[in-house]
């Protein structure tokens, strides 16, 4: 690959507390500051998904997305364990425990203009402990939505204006590939 933008040294543009602005080559992209990552969290179980709802500033309107958070983003927890802060979000942003956690790889969510990667994992085994929400800084409204009505959840959301994450594809994509 010589004599392309990978040989090129990456310069960092801008950088703030969460995300860098930086530069290879001709490429301009963003990432997350300081090596966080996040983990998101599929918690699919007797035939429902749990969903979150939250206003996001970059779309300016709220999205329905999976639970999801940031890895070792607290100071001296650079090294978090994937599984532990994805535990943590769960329950933090639903309001459930899961028994089980399976790391399913790391992931890139949108690679030509995000170095950003995400840790996907599962949730098994989930038992309600509280209400869920996130922190006193987050306003989340979960959902526990049937798995065979995906398709009209979804569809009823993108006609209130929300935003959908575009890793929800994933419970779409039997549909999807099914021809």
């Amino acid at each position: 690959m010589s004599g392309t933008d990978a040989d090129c040294p990456e310069e960092t543009v801008w950088a703030g507390d969460y995300i860098t602005a930086k530069k290879r080559g001709r490429w301009e992209y963003v990432g997350r500051a300081r090596g966080i990552r996040a983990a998101v969290i599929v918690a699919v179980e007797d035939g429902h998904v749990l969903l979150v709802e939250q206003y996001r500033v970059p779309l300016g309107k709220r999205c329905i997305e999976y639970p999801a958070g940031l890895i070792g983003d607290d100071d001296g927890e650079e090294d978090e364990d994937p599984l532990k802060a994805a535990g943590r979000e769960l329950e933090e942003e639903t309001g459930y425990r899961a028994e089980r956690l399976e790391d399913c790889g790391e992931f890139y969510s949108s690679p030509g203009m995000v170095s950003e990667s995400f840790t996907l994992v599962k949730a098994s085994g989930l038992t309600k402990v509280g209400e869920g929400g996130g922190t006193d800084s987050e306003d989340i409204t979960v959902h526990r939505v049937p798995l065979e009505r995906i398709e009209d959840f979804i569809a009823a959301k993108r006609a209130e204006g929300m935003g959908i994450d575009s890793r929800i594809t994933l419970l779409l994509s039997e549909r999807l590939t099914r021809g």
